[in-house]
C-alpha cells in the first residue's frame, strides 16, 4: 500500500483579471481591429476610384478612410451600447 492519499485535486490557476475586464478587453481588441481593416478597404478603394476615376486626386481617398473609420466607429458604439442597456425583463445580457 502506498502513502500517497488518492483524493488529491488538482489546483486550476485562477486568471488575474476579472471576467468583465476579459469582456471588456475582447471587444476593445474587436473594435481596433476592425477599424484598421475598414480604415483600410476604404482607403484601398478610394485609391483605386481616385486613379481610375479622378485623375489621382487626394480626396477620394481620404473619403474611403473616412467611410471605413466612420463605420468600424459606429459598430464599436453599438457594441458597447448594446451591453450597457438593459433587456426587456431588466436583466442584462451580454453577448460576445
Amino acid at each position: 500500500m502506498s502513502s500517497e492519499n488518492s483524493n488529491t485535486v488538482a489546483t486550476v490557476p485562477r486568471t488575474s483579471r476579472p471576467m468583465s475586464e476579459a469582456l471588456l478587453n475582447e471587444k476593445w481588441d474587436r473594435c481596433l481591429s476592425s477599424m484598421l481593416i475598414r480604415s483600410g478597404l476604404g482607403l484601398s478603394f478610394g485609391i483605386v476610384f481616385s486613379v481610375l476615376l479622378f485623375k489621382r486626386r487626394a480626396w477620394p481617398a481620404t473619403v474611403g478612410l473616412g467611410f471605413g473609420a466612420g463605420r468600424a466607429w459606429e459598430e464599436c458604439d453599438t457594441s458597447f451600447k448594446r451591453a450597457a442597456a438593459p433587456n426587456k425583463d431588466g436583466l442584462r445580457v451580454i453577448r460576445p
